[in-house]
């Protein structure tokens, strides 16, 4: 792994567990700390620390800042206020997705993106040939880490290593500077777990005494490392979406279930006549739960089938960890898509009797006030 990208906390990783780390899009990242399901656990029952330090971040600062993020993105960015995130879309003309992001909104002029790893590139290349007016796009991804602490427990273990006011803190909402472990970090209760958490943006120098500062603080309640392996369980879990997999640019974010983001009503946005024309002749294709009836675990890609039609593929899928069951995300012909509906996964050349059910898979029973995503 001599070329693959690292991010600050690699050298501490050892000082917890034992990490195994594999290549995950040039990064050297851990897949597991102490193991997949154990993190897993953690992360539903007590709380689970995350490196998400490959991660991309841009700011975007001008005068035309919210303009520009109105044309490029899917959902409505007038609607944030300073202190207030949202989760949107970079789509192409033909509405298929380029990348799926966060945007914080720190002043009028100033805003945060916080883009896919292996999109860094491509996302600032796209971004850069839409400026308008006197905007200016800064990629710090190489100065900034992001540490994500999930978990029930995540805000006991927080109030012991800041005295910023983040209990306060709704759903999609930061704090643009807080002090934790004497650490200054953006502080936003987001997250891709499924549960309730924080993710904490600092300088990269300062990584390594925040995550073992974080780690000192909810050793007593529990807290571990989880690496790539839960955090895709998790996710899965939750019905989140992963680039690659559920999103890409031949899937339009109406077919991958994300229409709450994609602002058809409002002001034009790259890809938007496109997404409009699908939505009137019908969507095509949906992203739907499927659940193996027979012993097995589908996995991306496997061919699903109804009768003898090939009618779309998983997407991701798992041995849920939290429900004993084997699911998985599936794109398949929309006519196909109602709960219940009887169909096959093809594995190793044999069709395994499977069905459509309900996703996400699992909710958190006892959610923040507000769980909306604007």
């Amino acid at each position: 792994m001599a070329n693959l990208r690292t991010t600050p906390l690699r050298p501490v990783y050892a000082e917890t567990g034992e990490p195994r780390c594999i290549d995950f899009g040039g990064w050297e990242l851990p897949v597991q700390f102490s193991g997949i399901i154990r993190e897993h656990e953690a992360v539903r029952q007590r709380a689970g620390l995350f490196d998400v330090s490959h991660m991309g971040e841009f700011l975007v600062t001008g005068q035309f800042a919210a303009d520009f993020l109105q044309a490029v993105t899917t959902n409505d960015i007038r609607r944030l206020q300073d202190g207030e995130a949202q989760y949107t879309l970079l789509c192409r003309p033909d509405g298929g997705v380029v990348d799926d992001l966060l945007v914080y909104r720190i002043s009028e002029d100033q805003y945060l993106l916080v883009v896919n790893a292996s999109n860094i590139e491509k996302d600032l290349a796209w971004l850069q040939e839409h400026l308008i007016g006197d905007v200016t796009i800064e990629d710090r991804s190489d100065e900034t880490a992001l540490i994500a602490l999930q978990g029930p427990l995540a805000a006991e273990i927080l109030a012991r290593c800041t005295d910023a006011p983040f209990a306060e803190l709704k759903p999609f909402r930061f704090l643009r500077e807080a002090d934790v472990c004497g650490v200054k970090a953006l502080l936003s209760r987001t997250g891709y777990t499924g549960e309730d958490g924080f993710e904490l943006y600092a300088a990269s120098g300062d990584a390594v005494r925040l995550w073992r500062g974080l780690l000192a603080a909810g050793a007593p309640l529990g807290l571990e490392p989880a690496g790539l392996g839960a955090r895709d369980t998790l996710r899965l879990e939750a019905k989140l979406a992963l680039y690659g997999q559920e999103l890409s640019a031949d899937i339009t974010p109406l077919e991958a279930g994300l229409g709450l983001f994609v602002k058809l009503g409002g002001e034009p946005f790259v890809g938007r006549d496109a997404l409009l024309a699908q939505k009137a002749a019908g969507v095509p294709r949906r992203l739907v739960g499927i659940e193996l009836l027979e012993r097995g675990i589908p996995r991306s890609h496997y061919p699903v089938y109804s009768g003898e039609t090939r009618i779309g593929e998983i997407t991701s899928g798992t041995q849920s960890p939290t429900l004993r069951r084997s699911l998985g995300l599936a794109l398949i012909q929309a006519e196909y898509a109602a709960v219940g509906t009887e169909l096959e996964v093809e594995i190793r050349g044999k069709r395994l009797k499977a069905a459509v059910v309900p996703a996400p898979f699992y909710r958190r029973t006892a959610p923040p006030a507000r769980t909306d995503k604007e």
